[in-house]
Parts: structure tokens; C-alpha cells; sequence
């Protein structure tokens, strides 16, 4: 374990250090939920910063972990400050109304919480757009002696996070996740995916999360090219499919 932690910051320092800000706030976040019975939508208020912060440090340490593969150069140290920025705001945000018992998505009850909810959702745009442009680097770059299948296992995964992460647009467009009702409804346990409607974040949650099962599947199942397309296509059509089952 200490072997793959020194890993993975020699790999990306930056994103080394912002996932253990996040570990941290995610203990805080874990032990407020386990002490506060405050509820937006009839969930503990603290689910929402301790889901974001999970997904925030599975997220950076997946690409910096990636980015460990590339020639270093700016671009990379310039991706990684930018990600330390968007996803320090809006954690911290997310972080502060829970903190207040506010809602802090598709709040516009102020002219405040319109402004800041305007900014989250350009935040998390620009963490989608300058992953994709970074995303270029894997595909003009090959490691040398490293299983093929794998490495296009991490280009698609890459491919399909940036495809998926963007429905998130057409539950800011919605102002809402849940589909025939409204949102708050019974859910499963944590998640709080809604059990009798259709609810957009199943999809997004699977499709932004190629980002680690695609580079996974691939490394243990193919070691060629053809091996990976298929992987990667499967699972986007099955993202996909729980998105159009959402929304119908």
C-alpha cells in the first residue's frame, strides 16, 4: 500500500495532494452525516458532500495515475491546476450548504445561490472540456512495452467520461434528476437513486465511472486493440441505455 501511494504521487504530485484534501473532507463529511439528522429532499444533508468528495477523489487519482504515463511537460502541470481549482470550488460549495442545510444543486431560490448554482455547472463543463483536451496527449503518445489493450482501454475510458460527464447539462437544462416525479422521492439506501421513477444520475454515475471500469476491464480481460473497442463500446451502449430508460 505505501509502494502504491509513493506511486501515485511521483506519477502527479498536484493531483496527489488535492485527493488527500478531499480524504479529509470526506471524513469530516462521513462523521457530520453520522451526527445530523438535517434533510434535504429526505436525505441526510451530508450525503451530497460526502458522494461528491468520493467522486472527486476517485477521480483526480485515476488521472493523475494516467497522466504518469505521458512525458511530463506544462500542459499536464496547467490540466492539473485547473482541476485543483473547479473541483475545490465546487466541493467547497457543496461542502457549505450542507454545512447551512441548503440544497446546493438546482437552488436558484436567491439571487446568490442562482449565481453560484450558474458557476457549478460552468465548473464542471470546463472539468469535462479540459479533460478532453488533455485526452489528446494519450492518443499522440504510446508508453513503450505496455499492453496495448490497456492503454486503449484508458483512451476510451477517457473518451466515454467526457461523453457521459455532459448529461449533467440535461439535468441543469431539467432542473431536476428525477423523471415523472418530483425529485426527492424514495430511494435506495446512500445513492438515493429513486426506485418508481426515472432518475438521470444512474446514467451519469455509470458513463463518468468509464473512467476507471473501461482502463480495469481491459487490463484484465484483452491485450490488443479490438479487445478494448469492444469493452469500451458495450459499456457505453449500456450507459447509454439506462440514460434513454431514464428518460422515458
Amino acid at each position: 500500500m505505501i509502494q502504491l501511494i509513493n506511486e501515485l504521487k511521483d506519477r502527479n504530485e498536484i493531483l496527489f495532494y488535492l485527493g488527500l484534501v478531499f480524504v479529509v473532507g470526506a471524513a469530516v463529511a462521513s462523521v457530520m452525516a453520522a451526527n445530523s439528522s438535517v434533510q434535504v429532499l429526505g436525505v441526510n444533508v451530508w450525503y451530497k458532500p460526502l458522494k461528491f468528495l468520493l467522486s472527486s477523489i476517485l477521480f483526480v487519482w485515476t488521472m493523475g495515475w494516467f497522466l504518469g504515463y505521458l512525458p511530463n511537460d506544462r500542459s499536464i502541470d496547467v490540466y492539473s491546476w485547473v482541476m485543483v481549482g473547479l473541483f475545490l470550488f465546487e466541493n467547497i460549495y457543496i461542502f457549505f450548504q450542507a454545512a447551512r442545510g441548503q440544497q446546493s444543486h438546482f437552488n436558484v431560490s436567491t439571487p446568490f445561490y442562482s449565481i453560484m448554482w450558474g458557476m457549478m455547472g460552468l465548473a464542471a463543463t470546463l472539468i469535462s472540456v479540459a479533460t478532453g483536451i488533455i485526452s489528446i496527449k494519450f492518443f499522440q503518445f504510446t508508453p513503450e512495452q505496455i499492453n496495448i489493450g490497456f492503454w486503449w482501454g484508458i483512451r476510451l475510458g477517457i473518451v466515454l467520461f467526457v461523453i457521459f460527464s455532459m448529461e449533467g447539462l440535461v439535468m441543469g437544462s431539467r432542473m431536476s434528476h428525477t423523471v415523472g416525479a418530483p425529485d426527492g422521492g424514495e430511494g435506495i439506501p446512500f445513492l438515493n437513486w429513486s426506485k418508481k421513477n426515472g432518475d438521470l444520475r444512474v446514467a451519469h454515475f455509470i458513463g463518468m465511472h468509464a473512467l476507471q471500469v473501461v482502463p480495469f476491464l481491459s487490463f484484465f480481460l484483452t491485450k490488443n486493440t479490438l479487445g478494448a473497442i469492444i469493452i469500451a463500446t458495450l459499456y457505453g451502449a449500456f450507459s447509454a441505455y439506462t440514460f434513454i430508460r431514464a428518460l422515458m
